[in-house]
């Protein structure tokens, strides 16, 4: 079973609609928004209430895919979603999730 992590920045709407194409992969039965508590927190406050603050979130996703192949699926399906909503995406491996 391979663990695909992803960091999405965008708005509610984008990332409901990644996460649901993802949940409509063959195989793929786990795909899960995580919550993560230090995303709130900034490393620089120079730069509150610009722009790109207001519109965009981070939103973690983790997916279950049984083989490599669904795996490289979830990848090349979030990309291509992700490019086509204008959103950002990270494909995060290891413990930098």
């Amino acid at each position: 079973m391979s663990m695909i992590r992803l960091r999405l920045i965008g708005n509610r709407e984008t990332a409901d609609s990644i996460i649901s194409v993802l949940h409509g992969i063959d195989g793929i039965e786990h795909v899960e928004e995580i919550e993560d508590f230090m995303l709130g927190v900034r490393d620089d406050s120079s730069s509150a209430q610009l722009v790109d603050d207001n519109e965009g979130r981070v939103f973690m996703v983790e997916v279950d895919a049984p083989d490599d192949m669904r795996a490289d699926a979830v990848r090349a399906v979030a990309e291509t979603e992700a490019r086509r909503l204008d959103a950002g995406l990270e494909i995060v491996d290891g413990e930098d999730f």
